[in-house]
Formats: C-alpha cells, structure tokens, sequence
C-alpha cells in the first residue's frame, strides 16, 4: 500500500448529535475505505462522488463499529484536490473516536489544525485570502458578518489584488526593458501616464484600507463599555440588551467587581458589550481592583455607554468620569426616568456638550429601541452596510495593503524621474499585495495563519 502523507481529523465537533464525520485526505483512501468499510449494498471499487450505506468493520477482530454512509471522492474534483473519504459516523464521542482509532492505525497520521484547507491552498483550489474568508465564515457572529465572509471567500479581495498586480505588472513590463536594454529604442509609457496609472493604484490601496477598516466591525464586533458609578443600571441594561438575566442585579451598590463579557446582534452589527464595576472611591481591595479594570476599558472600547442616575442631581463621581471619555465615541443614557427626575437633559448638556443623550427606564423597557438606533447610526453613521463591505480584513492583510500603499505613495510622489528606483518601488507594492493572496507569503506565516483553524477544517 502506497501512502502518500494521507491525513484524517473528526471534521465535526465533540459531543452528542445526530452525525459525526470523520474526514480523510490523501493517497491512502483509496486503500483505507476498502479496508474498514464493508458496503451493503455495492462491491469495490467505489464510485467518486456518491454515498454508501454500510458498517465500519475492525480487519483484525471483525467487529461492527458503526453503521455508517461514507463517501470517496475522487481528485481533483474535492476540497483538498486529492482523494477525500468522509465517514459519516453516529454522533457521539465514543464511535467518532473508535472509527477514527481505525484509520490512523492504518498508516494515516492525525492532521493539524487547518491542515485540509491549507492542502487547498497548496493545490491551488483557493488563495490565502479565499481561505482567511472561510475562517470569518466559520467565525461569523451575525447574518451580515456571515455575507461579508461568503463574499470574500468566494473571491471577491482576491479578484482585486490579483488586478491590481496585473496593473503593476503593466507598468513594470516597459520600465524593466528600458533599464535591462537602454540602447533599443522600446516604446514606454508617457511620464504622464506613469504617473496617472500609478496615483490610481494608489489611490486603490486606500479604498481597500477603508473597506479594511468598516470590515473590522463585522469581523470582530464593537467592544462597548457600559459604565457609570455604582447602581445607576449598569447591570440591568446589559440584561436588557441580552434579554436575559446575564448579571447580579440587586440594590446594594458595587454588586459587580468584574467584567462582564457577552456579544449581541445590533442590526447585524456584532457588539462585544462589556458590564464594569461601579466607578467610584472605595477601600474594598476587590472592588479597586474592579474599578481600575473598568477605568481601563474605557480606554480600549470603541464605543462607551456612560450611565447617569436621573432620579439623582449630578455627582462628583460622575463628573470623574466625564473626564475619562475624552476622544471616544460616546452615548449617553439618562436612567431611571420612571422616578421623580432630579437630572434634566439640560444639565447634563451644560456637562458634556452636544452629545447623543437617551432617557431609559429599564424597569419598564423605555428607550431601548432608541439606543439600538443610536448605537447603530454612531458606529456606521448610516453609510457603512455589509453589501457594501466585500472582504473582512485581518490585520495581517491589512498591513500588506499599507505596506502596498506606501510604496505606490512613494513611486506616485518622488521616483517617476529615476526608472531604478520607481521599478523597484512597484516591485515592492506588487509583492506586497501577493502576501494577500499567499503568492509571495513564507511558510511560516502559512503554519501561523492554517493553525487558526481546527484540526477537522
């Protein structure tokens, strides 16, 4: 039997359910199903591309391990571009593991993580962006995230870096034969050509970064801070917000001494929203502690929710606050408007100026609809929509697309008298772009990028 690295990884996850897969990749498949599998109702060789109803059978003791439906799917028509055999098992610990006990003993070895979609990659049946796209597909928080993902995975960044390296490769063609042959009398680009052709790759490069940009939202979610001194309804709004009893609500202030973490659905905009402790003096060790964390948050949020007591006049301890919200997005709510108000919209205007102010009861669900509103309208400002975002960028692909900028931004501005020198920034820009796309990444940037995924992908 001839074995040609072949790989095999329980595809789904652990646990009870109604199937469980055990996928195989490589030379050996061939030779492995013949040997565990014992069709009912065919004989070998098996069909590509078509499901066997059967049992996997130990060849040593010749016991039935599972009944099962097993498919072999013959190269280059699979994922990987090589055979692939998927054993669909019944769905619990015990025969995924045994059926996969089966094949490894017979000459197949465990894959690593990511390891079938990096053999995709490798046999060219996807590029490195396409691939990234798959892991956002399978990371996906909401609908919208989902569609931004299958956009990118299907090809769309990659059909704008490929063009955009062919453009370079335009522009490079007649610059590389002046320089190699300066004596022959080569047509080139006009100067002013050059320079129009290259302020429009440029200018690309920041239309991509931007995208970049408006694609993080969907990709990793708006961290919002909820914040605010003790009991003014820090707790009960992100119970409100989740629509669950997620955190402590009680009168006594200072309840929560942690960070609570949980994400919801904003109009398909995924917000990582994070509960803190009571900003306020205390000689508590574990409510300072709880406090300086909050204090911290506020710093890295993208989006702060600054809760004020409205049944209370304004208190220093809000006032400390204020002075921690300089430079970031913020929304305030005005809460507990179902008691006898002592804090007016006005006064806390004279406070902070012109910001988005919301009353809210929680107690009687008020405002709700309203912030959701606001907190959409701050984060997108009403432009930023997921069929207009193509691609969800890491920040490895980002750094490429500013690296590719810069060296465009370089040959755009200063090099287009000296030939040398704008060839070797356009050089540079196109490799940059490559490392997109995975035609000019090293091998250990692959095993980083592949180990994201799990051992069954």
């Amino acid at each position: 039997m001839k074995i040609n690295d072949t790989i095999a990884a329980i595809a789904t996850p652990l646990g009870e359910g109604g199937i469980g897969i055990v996928r195989l990749s490589g030379d050996a498949a061939k030779e492995i199903v013949s040997r565990i599998f014992k069709p009912r109702y065919a004989e070998f060789p098996l069909q590509s591309h078509r499901l066997y109803y059967g049992h996997i059978v130990d060849p040593i003791s010749l016991e039935k391990v599972d009944e099962v439906l097993t498919s072999l799917m013959l190269a280059p028509h699979t994922y990987t571009r090589e055979d692939v055999l998927e054993i669909n098992c019944h769905g619990g610990i015990v025969p995924l593991k045994k059926v996969l006990d089966l094949v490894l003993v017979n000459g197949v070895r465990l894959a690593e993580p990511g390891e079938f979609t990096k053999r995709a990659f490798l046999n060219g049946r996807l590029d490195l962006a396409q691939a990234e796209g798959l892991l956002q597909v399978i990371r996906a928080r909401t609908e919208e995230g989902l569609k931004v993902a299958v956009n990118q995975l299907t090809g769309s960044l990659s059909r704008e870096i490929k063009e955009m390296r062919q453009q370079i490769l335009f522009l490079l063609a007649p610059l590389e034969a002046d320089i190699d042959f300066p004596e022959e009398d080569i047509p080139l680009i006009t100067r002013e050509t050059m320079k129009v052709k290259v302020k429009e790759l440029r200018d690309k490069s920041l239309a991509l970064l931007d995208e970049a940009e408006k694609g993080k939202i969907y990709r990793e979610g708006v961290e919002t801070a909820i914040i605010g001194r003790p009991n003014v309804g820090k707790s009960s709004l992100l119970n409100a917000l989740l629509r669950e009893e997620r955190a402590i609500v009680t009168e006594v202030p200072g309840t929560t001494r942690d960070l609570l973490e949980e994400y919801i659905n904003i109009k398909g905009i995924p917000l990582k929203v994070i509960d803190s402790a009571g900003i306020r003096k205390t000689k508590n060790k574990v409510e300072i502690i709880g406090v300086k964390r909050a204090q911290a948050l506020v710093g890295r949020a993208d989006l702060v929710l600054f809760m004020l007591d409205a049944a209370e006049d304004l208190q220093e301890e809000d006032r400390e606050i204020v002075s921690l919200l300089q430079g970031k997005k913020v929304i305030v709510l005005l809460n507990k408007i179902d008691l006898r108000q002592q804090l007016t919209i006005e006064k806390v205007k004279e406070l902070l100026g012109d910001i988005r102010i919301i009353s809210t009861s929680l107690v009687r669900g008020e405002g709700l609809d309203e912030l959701e509103e606001a907190i959409y309208e701050l984060i997108l400002s009403g432009t930023v929509e997921a069929e207009r975002v193509s691609f969800l960028a890491g920040t490895r692909q980002k750094q490429a697309l500013r690296k590719a900028k810069d060296f465009l931004e370089e040959a755009w501005q200063n090099k287009l008298n000296d030939f040398d020198i704008l060839s070797s920034d356009l050089q540079a820009a196109r490799a940059a772009l490559g490392e997109i796309t995975g035609e000019t990444v090293g091998e250990d940037i692959l095993d980083t990028i592949f180990a994201e995924f799990c051992i069954g992908k």
